[in-house]
């Protein structure tokens, strides 16, 4: 192992496997980052699905530059500052009609707990305490907070925490391997897969849930897409029951589905919106929750000397992430990135889809600017053949993620096609370099 790395224990990573052989990175422009060597390696996940404006964009820059000669902390505990408001201000302008109360976290993992806990206050602020199950779905990835890995539904995620757990049942994935392995966008059949939520209904009782929580594509997971009409249908059987939908758009959000949400490009409106990522560009920490105004307004009761939702972080609506936020929110506005979105998906979807006839392919899956490549797992175990597909790719000029055997794609918005082009050759490249285990 590298002694000058052995003292910072990595978060998601193989830290003796990459200690022995580290892969750095030392600046950012545009989608490239470069090694401390000067070798320039492509962005291919967006930083971690945060860096749609590309890296260091200079509007970003230049607002945090000027915000931390200005205020660079404010607490929002009982006082506050300008930018705090002004960006749940401009957030709620852009969510869908109805949804305009924003609570503002560091990460998604925070707002996804956040969003939990507001389904649990409101559930008791109506009279109705007894709500406390939550209902998410398999191989969902809702943050590494405890409620978020309750309703998450990835098995390494959770294992060693079990004792620990909030209540939580899981609706199947929408991944069906027989039907859905090379089709693009969203699957035309599968809507059905939604009813399993009457089952769960049935089996706890309506009255018992808190809330639903799901990705409205599962990003961390593989890329899972929805089929058609299978939100809308999720959608009606909560009205039907009377549970809260909460979307997780950590990383769906601001952009990436070409619209602000996805809960827009995909045409339904859940009760509240979870975000984070892209919001400030990854620029600095920043997430929150977007929540219907009925909520909220549900909730403002009690002696008016105490917090209504005894909740917060230190740095909620951190002055440098506001900024960085806003002026995020200008470039995506200005700049008209998620229009380019849209238009680029056709030719993205081309892209990836050209990898489909690639030796050990099985799957290729995607939305928006957002695929995953799937590969046959090696014999010796599922994950191993992606990890190595991984280290390749960074080699051969590209960063990816493999969780799995799954190779993630996420550009940047302001990619060229021939930025993703190279991105996607490149996977090619190293899907082939490590076929044989070699």
């Amino acid at each position: 192992m590298n002694s000058a790395l052995d003292t910072l224990w990595m978060p998601f990573t193989p830290n003796r496997q990459f200690k022995a052989s580290p892969r750095l990175l030392a600046s950012a422009e545009g989608v490239v980052y470069r090694t401390p060597e000067g070798r320039e390696v492509l962005d291919g996940i967006s930083g971690l699905w945060c860096v749609g404006a590309g890296h260091r964009h200079p509007r970003i820059a230049a607002a945090m530059k000027a915000q931390i000669d200005t205020l660079d902390f404010a607490s929002n505990f009982q006082v506050g500052h300008a930018g705090a408001f002004e960006l749940a201000e401009r957030i709620a302008a852009l969510a869908p009609p109805g949804m305009d109360r924003v609570f503002l976290t560091n990460s998604g993992s925070e707002a996804v707990d956040t969003a939990m806990k507001i389904a649990l206050a409101h559930a008791r602020a109506c009279g109705q305490g007894q709500r406390h199950v939550f209902i998410g779905r398999e191989r969902a990835f809702h943050g590494v907070g405890f409620g978020g890995v309750s309703v998450g539904g990835m098995t390494n995620n959770r294992r060693v925490f079990g004792t620990a757990m909030l209540r939580a049942d899981h609706l199947r994935a929408t991944w069906d391997p027989a039907t859905q392995a090379f089709v693009r966008g969203q699957p035309a059949q599968g809507a059905e897969m939604a009813d399993e939520l009457e089952r769960l209904v049935a089996l706890h009782d309506a009255s018992n849930i808190a809330a639903v929580v799901v990705e409205p594509v599962a990003g961390s997971t593989g890329v899972l897409v929805p089929p058609r009409g299978y939100l809308q249908r999720l959608r009606e059987i909560c009205d039907r029951h009377g549970l809260l939908l909460i979307f997780d758009e950590v990383i769906t959000g601001f952009g990436r589905m070409g619209a602000m949400f996805a809960a827009q490009a995909l045409g339904v409106v859940p009760d509240m919106i979870v975000f984070a990522k892209t919001v400030s560009n990854g620029a600095a920490p920043l997430g929150g929750v977007i929540v219907r105004r009925e909520l909220h307004d549900a909730m403002m009761s009690g002696p008016p000397h105490l917090a209504e939702l005894m909740h917060g972080y230190t740095c909620s609506g951190h002055p440098l992430a506001c900024a960085a936020a806003l002026a995020m929110l200008d470039v995506l506005q200005d700049e008209a990135l998620p229009q380019r979105v849209a238009a680029l998906a056709p030719q993205f979807e081309d892209i990836v889809h050209g990898l489909a006839g690639t030796p050990g392919v099985v799957s290729v899956r995607n939305l928006g600017l957002a695929a995953g490549i799937e590969l046959a797992p090696d014999a010796g175990g599922a994950g191993q053949r992606g990890a190595r597909a991984q280290a390749a790719a960074f080699d051969r000029g590209v960063l990816t993620r493999a969780p799995g055997d799954t190779l993630i794609l996420a550009p940047p918005f302001v990619s060229s096609v021939a930025d993703m082009q190279r991105m996607a050759d490149a996977l090619r490249q190293a899907i082939l370099d490590t076929a044989t285990g070699t």
